[in-house]
């Protein structure tokens, strides 16, 4: 399968003009829209995100990533293969955390173009055609770099800060959730939170946080938002209490 993750949004020509080309290109092989919302403009949160989405792949997938607000300036267009996933895409970061925690990655520059390369529409026009090819079963077409080069080692492994905001107001952070306690209490927005199992353990309107469904540490609010009653937005930090 070929597996779409970008900041688009559904709004707009952009997604379908992808999964067009990738339709034409690798006709019969699925495409599953991962996310259209992953955080605008922010490579580095949608690292984390992408890093813990990751895990609930199938090996053999490719994703297309695009989360690039470098577009058509000097930064590469690489693939990277990482756990049996090959993820094709902006050398920006957006890679760095799932080839990170594979422990052994692979790295390829993309040195294919096609005839007509828009500066500000490589997701259409380079990505998802070799997006398509690898689906296909084509080798990467470049030249294979060092593993180290697509890493962003100065980036921490977990990220203490809002990475992303569902549509119930829920606040994910880009924190593992496994690597936090029982009994850690996690401060954000001038609140300290306890953790819960899930959102029936606190009554109506209490915040608390938990591990969610990917494993991240989420903050939450029981039939409510977490968003609206706590001024979270995307970048808020958090801390271990």
């Amino acid at each position: 399968m070929i597996v779409v993750y970008t900041d688009f949004g559904f709004g707009g020509p952009y997604v379908g003009q992808m999964k067009a080309v990738l339709a034409a290109r690798a006709p019969g092989v699925p495409v599953i829209d991962l996310m259209h919302d992953a955080p605008a403009f922010g490579p580095r949160p949608a690292a984390y995100l992408l890093g813990a989405l990751a895990d609930w792949l199938p090996a053999g997938a490719v994703v297309l990533g695009v989360v690039d607000p470098g577009v058509g300036t000097e930064r590469r267009p690489v693939v990277v293969r990482a756990a049996g996933r090959r993820y094709v895409g902006p050398d920006n970061g957006l890679f760095a955390i799932v080839a990170r925690r594979a422990g052994a990655a692979e790295a390829w520059r993309i040195d294919w173009r096609p005839p007509a390369l828009s500066a500000t529409f490589h997701g259409r026009d380079l990505f998802a055609p070799v997006a398509a090819m690898l689906a296909t079963g084509a080798a990467p077409p470049g030249e294979a770099l060092p593993p180290e080069s697509v890493a962003r080692p100065d980036w921490p492994d977990d990220l203490a800060e809002i990475v992303y905001i569902d549509d119930y107001g829920n606040a994910m952070t880009g924190l593992r959730a496994a690597a936090l306690g029982g009994e850690t209490r996690i401060a954000v927005a001038g609140r300290t939170l306890e953790r819960a199992r899930t959102f029936g353990d606190r009554p109506p309107g209490t915040p608390f946080w938990y591990g969610n469904s990917i494993g991240l540490a989420e903050v939450a609010v029981a039939q409510g938002s977490a968003a609206a009653l706590l001024g979270l937005a995307p970048g808020a930090p958090v801390a271990i209490a």
